[in-house]
């Protein structure tokens, strides 16, 4: 049973997490106040969004060896500084230029202080009480993109876009506060030398793709751009990938992916996650554009979708404990894929209570599923390997969060060239979408039902299922008395 030391760490991380993911979509709703006030255009206001996401990209992969070599709770400590003194700098930007290189330091602090975060949760607790620690964990950063648009749309409406980062700063000062607490201080030392070839490889192939994306999902622009980019990028990460694999120290060390439950875990979780971050983009513009909403409802009605996400969030430990991982996720990346589809039947004439049902089942299936990989990708991980697997899920993660939009773009560029009507391409849009989560249902469906219960309090017959080594096939299982929390 986690103590309160744990439940607060982990409550600590979740917090770092909700400040990441909002600051990584909320700046989109206020693109046209900064760029009135900074006297530019909302087209160049998008570089403050992509450097943000550049910037977590590229340097995600370097937590885990920063965490070797300065020690989790000093390099955490410093990510959350960095990330609040760096939202009060964009905060009073004066110029696009500094917001820009303002935007950069807070993705720098974010960057380390989330996988850095999760580290000290994952490595400091047993693996039957990874459920409920991993439930507290995920839920707000889930909820971050969804409350984004109404809560821009509100401090736009009737306060500044200054306060989109002045939020940050109690925020993160509270955050500091609790932090030096409750971490404890660790021992660094005992690094490999740094990988300088892997992080120069890895970090152009990550920036490189991040921004394909970004010239992607913005309208105006030509191919060419996107195509040399992406170019770049595949090259890059091809060879990032070769030399990762040779390396006696690499940065990411790509064989934790030799692990079934963590691969699906990095891989098929990857996948939901674009899904994840892509709906609630799609959404409210469907909505304000086709429906003729105001930003207001159309963002009170996403709301729905974190409503799900709340009220299953008490339930997610106990489903894992009961059902297993490999039912769970299967059901999960099945109902993403119907609720996700279903969006594309919504029309203007569709009750509102309707449209929340779906928002919220998809707000259930969502929660339930990412909880399901971010726990299993660490139940059969051993602890020396801890510190690699978590920075290659942060990395998967967040580059599939930033691709997500540019996915939904391109899915809706397209339904606007087979079909003749706005709501029709959001249809199409929807259906990809949807479409797109059936391929982690298949990954579901070849996990062996053992993958994952070494993380189970209770498995069948009141026993607790251990299931060690890489395979995840192999198992055992020993009386345990203990009762479920």
């Amino acid at each position: 049973m986690m103590d309160s030391r744990q439940r607060g760490t982990a409550l600590l991380v979740a917090g770092c997490f909700f400040m990441e993911m909002l600051d990584g979509t909320i700046v989109s709703t206020a693109a046209p106040r900064i760029a009135d006030d900074l006297h530019t255009t909302p087209a160049s206001v998008g570089l403050i969004i992509t450097a943000y996401l550049v910037t977590l990209a590229v340097l995600v992969p370097l937590s885990g060896w920063l965490t070797a070599r300065f020690g989790p709770r000093r390099v955490f400590l410093a990510a959350i500084t960095l990330f609040t003194l760096a939202s009060l700098a964009c905060a009073f930007a004066p110029g696009l230029g500094v917001l820009v290189v303002t935007r950069v330091l807070q993705g720098a602090g974010g960057a380390m202080m989330v996988p850095v975060g999760r580290l000290v949760v994952v490595s400091g607790i047993a693996k039957q009480d990874l459920p409920r620690a991993v439930a507290h964990i995920v839920w707000p950063g889930l909820a971050a993109p969804v409350v984004a648009p109404l809560l821009g749309g509100v401090i736009t409406t009737y306060a500044s876009w200054h306060w989109i980062f002045l939020l940050n700063v109690p925020l993160g000062a509270l955050a500091l506060i609790v932090a030096r607490r409750l971490i404890a201080p660790g021992t660094p030392g005992g690094a490999p030398p740094l990988d300088v070839p892997g992080m120069l490889l890895a970090g152009t192939g990550l920036a490189a793709l991040t921004w394909t994306a970004h010239l992607v999902s913005e309208t105006g622009r030509g191919p060419a751009g996107a195509a040399v980019s992406g170019a770049v990028a595949v090259v890059a990460l091809a060879a990032a990938v070769r030399h990762l694999l040779r390396a006696r120290h690499p940065l990411v060390n790509l064989r934790t992916l030799r692990v079934p439950s963590f691969r699906a875990a990095a891989l098929d979780g990857a996948l939901c996650m674009a899904v994840v971050s892509a709906v609630p983009f799609l959404l409210p513009l469907l909505f304000q554009e086709v429906f003729g909403w105001s930003a207001v409802k159309s963002g009170a009605v996403v709301l729905f979708v974190f409503a799900g996400n709340i009220g299953i969030k008490p339930a997610t430990t106990y489903l894992i404990n009961r059902f297993g991982f490999r039912p769970l996720l299967l059901v999960a990346t099945l109902g993403l894929a119907v609720t996700t589809a279903g969006c594309a039947l919504f029309t203007a004439a569709t009750p509102v209570a309707v449209i929340a049902v779906v928002a919220a089942a998809g707000g259930v299936v969502r929660s339930v599923g990412l909880s399901g990989y971010a726990t299993i990708a660490f139940s059969e991980t051993g602890e020396e390997r801890l510190r690699d697997a978590n920075a290659l899920f942060a990395t998967s993660h967040q580059l599939a969060a930033g691709l997500g939009v540019a996915i939904a773009t391109v899915a809706l560029r397209g339904g606007a060239v087979l079909t003749d009507g706005a709501r029709s391409a959001y249809a199409v849009a929807f259906v990809v979408l949807g479409a797109l989560c059936l391929l982690p249902a298949v990954g579901a469906l070849r996990l062996h039902p053992a993958a994952g219960d070494a993380a189970r309090t209770v498995g069948p017959a009141g026993t607790r299922t251990v299931a060690p080594g890489r395979s995840g096939v192999t198992r055992s299982t020993v009386s345990d008395s203990r009762k479920s929390e």
